[in-house]
């Protein structure tokens, strides 16, 4: 199992550390720096920053919005950070959640799963460099009866295969997921729930593509807080607000990802709760009513030694990248937080 960071959103506090939290990060070996964009940083701006003042680790985007772009825009964007960055680039792909496609993008939430398939489908033929066109529900191109002509990229990516991702999180975008993409990227992962949750659907998808999961990378990014295993409540205390934002703010009531995942971990009773009172402006009182136990299957905490528990708990439940998203008050706390997850990974003999 490899070791990722995930250096979230830009603008969420500490982002005059995120390059040094970075350059550490490819110090020791980690395999992927990942960035995120929803409706205030782009990602792509910040994995090309990332990508000048590094040399080994990958750069990925988590994600970039489908909403957002054009296929063929992200397909350029993706040729050209591949190129600058040397063959470093990841693609991971998203297409938000309701509130954010139609409130910001001024996109239709309807038919993802559709979409997403025609939006992969145009990346990858246009990353071929073939004259671009396509006849789908969601998208034509060229438009017909128009000047427009099929036209083909002109960057020359330094890989002729960039490693595309989806974030997914429900059973029919987990199964499409193992179909169409190299991997997936998950939030909320519970290892003891993984197979269930999130394998048994991205299996399926691999069999309908005639695969199976081998070199198809199972990517979770998992808050980290370091500290005394007597600790851990405290430590888990930290996430709250997070978790809370997620399983009861992100999204409507009706249409709420993580909160659907939390149920069908177990945890149904406390969903609604949750999300009852972050929807009626408590969001206190919804962080109040995590059970700890949600909170510490889904983050790293506590010791060194229990963490590596934790790392050879998800590589054995199949996970193959696992990201990290160290928390820290300054930056020496959050540099000390990637080195324990180096020092955990050896403990767990992942190394």
């Amino acid at each position: 199992m490899q070791l990722g960071l995930n250096l979230g959103y830009w603008g969420a506090g500490m982002d005059g550390d995120n390059l040094a939290v970075a350059q550490e990060a490819d110090r020791l070996g980690y395999a992927v720096c990942w960035a995120a964009e929803a409706y205030g940083s782009d990602a792509a701006t910040v994995l090309s920053w990332v990508a000048a003042q590094t040399e080994r680790i990958d750069v990925g985007s988590a994600i970039f919005q489908i909403p957002a772009r054009q296929p063929a825009m992200t397909a350029m964007t993706a040729a050209t950070l591949d190129t600058l960055s040397g063959g470093r680039f990841r693609l991971g792909l998203g297409v938000s959640g309701p509130q954010v496609s139609e409130g910001w993008y001024g996109v239709r939430f309807d038919k993802p799963l559709a979409r997403t398939r025609e939006y992969v489908e145009i990346v990858r033929k246009a990353m071929t460099r073939e004259r671009l066109s396509y006849e789908g529900e969601h998208w034509t191109l060229p438009l017909p009866g128009g000047p427009g002509k099929p036209i083909k990229l002109t960057v020359h990516p330094q890989r002729e295969h960039i490693p595309l991702y989806i974030a997914a999180i429900g059973p029919k975008n987990l199964e499409q997921t193992g179909e169409i993409a190299d991997g997936a990227l998950l939030i909320f992962p519970a290892a003891e729930h993984l197979e269930e949750t999130t394998l048994t659907h991205l299996r399926a998808g691999r069999a309908k593509a005639g695969k199976t999961l081998d070199g198809f990378d199972v990517c979770p990014t998992l808050p980290l807080a370091v500290g005394d295993d007597k600790d851990v409540a405290a430590l888990a205390d930290t996430f709250r607000p997070y978790t809370a934002l997620y399983v009861g703010g992100m999204g409507s009531a009706k249409q709420n990802f993580y909160n659907k995942l939390a149920q069908r971990m177990g945890y149904e009773r406390e969903a609604v709760e949750i999300q009852e009172k972050y929807l009626s402006g408590d969001k206190q009182g919804a962080a109040a009513a995590i059970p700890q136990d949600l909170i510490d299957k889904t983050t790293l905490l506590g010791s060194v030694d229990r963490i590596a528990d934790r790392m050879r708990a998800y590589a054995e439940a199949g996970v193959t990248t696992l990201s990290l998203a160290p928390a820290g008050f300054t930056l020496q706390e959050r540099l000390a937080s990637l080195r324990a997850g180096t020092e955990a990974l050896e403990r767990a003999g992942l190394a």
